[in-house]
């Protein structure tokens, strides 16, 4: 029973990405009736994500909004987990029996991040969605499959997301601090009134856990220096180029699919948004560019309510939708 009236379908639905953890909780029927957030990004290590780490997270969230809302066992589940596809399996394997254990669920989608915020950019249409945050990834669908480019986390890719931005903005703060070519005086200031002096910027920046968003909380300065600073601008359009290009690998080639960007990465505006609205037109011409919908964790919710009510038709994808379905206690 959900607390909530006879029949209503319970949803919990989760965004895990690289700057924390959202949930929601609420019936297919009345929408979202409670959030909560988390600013600690979920663990990985060597199972990949740490499904223990995730849970005692979620774990006092969900309890809250138990008793905020009425939800005490939700039914349904989805949670959206950046690095699924790639860094999943200790996820799939043991997220589905703790959330049954302590919540009751047992109808449970696990998606990549880059599919609820598709989901929550474009619902069921076929098209491609750049998903941007810390990281970056780009995903389509024509609607029988999926198709990623990028994702690949800050140290081997997400090339034009928030971390590899503010690392080339920090790296062109060092160069201006050494006195090598392409620096950037307005960046190095910047560096120093965040980080402090710039030889000590080492020993602060690389045993952070969360060192992806420490880099990433850096790209806001380097889209502030962008007027008037030819190397911050720059830096805004070759992270446009990365960005075209992963849109452009995973769009259908045929038709007029729709393309939107979605993610807090894009809350830098025109410094960002502008270049990249050229180098979209110029390699998908075919395509139409829509405003985004809604964010990843309307993505979820809406896949949890598709699952709850029967009515969810996403492609299926060893990778990056697993689903699991079972009998309730």
């Amino acid at each position: 029973m959900t607390g909530t009236g006879a029949g209503a379908h319970g949803i919990l639905a989760v965004d895990s990405g690289g700057s924390g953890l959202r949930a929601v909780v609420g019936t297919a029927e009345r929408g979202v009736l409670g959030v909560r957030e988390s600013r600690m990004p979920v663990r990985t290590g060597a199972r990949g994500i740490d499904a223990a780490h995730l849970m005692e997270q979620l774990v006092p969230m969900v309890r809250e909004l138990a008793a905020e809302t009425g939800v005490a066992r939700p039914g349904t589940a989805v949670v959206g987990a950046a690095g699924l596809s790639s860094l999943g399996d200790g996820l799939r394997a043991e997220l589905p029996g703790a959330l049954r254990r302590e919540f009751g669920v047992v109808s449970l989608v696990l998606a990549a991040d880059a599919v609820t915020a598709y989901v929550g950019a474009l619902g069921p249409r076929p098209g491609a969605v750049v998903a941007g945050g810390t990281g970056l990834i780009a995903v389509g669908t024509d609607l029988t499959g999926w198709r990623r480019a990028d994702g690949w986390g800050h140290l081997l890719g997400d090339c034009g997301g928030g971390a590899w931005i503010g690392r080339a903005g920090l790296e062109a703060a060092l160069r201006a601090y050494d006195g090598r070519e392409g620096g950037s005086a307005g960046l190095l200031a910047r560096a120093e009134g965040e980080f402090g002096p710039m030889p000590g910027l080492p020993g602060r920046l690389y045993p952070r856990p969360d060192r992806p968003a420490v880099l990433a909380s850096f790209a806001p300065h380097v889209a502030a220096c962008a007027d008037g600073d030819p190397v911050a601008a720059g830096i805004l359009h070759a992270a446009a180029r990365h960005m075209a290009e992963s849109a452009a690998a995973v769009c259908p080639p045929t038709g007029e699919p729709h393309v939107a960007v979605t993610g807090g990465l894009f809350k830098m505006g025109a410094p960002l948004l502008v270049p990249l609205e050229e180098e979209l037109a110029k390699r998908l011409p075919h395509a139409r560019r829509v405003t985004a919908a809604g964010d990843p964790l309307q993505g979820a919710v809406r896949i949890a309510t598709d699952l709850a009510t029967g009515a969810l038709t996403l492609p299926s994808d060893a990778s990056m939708v697993h689903v699991t379905t079972g009998t309730g206690d």
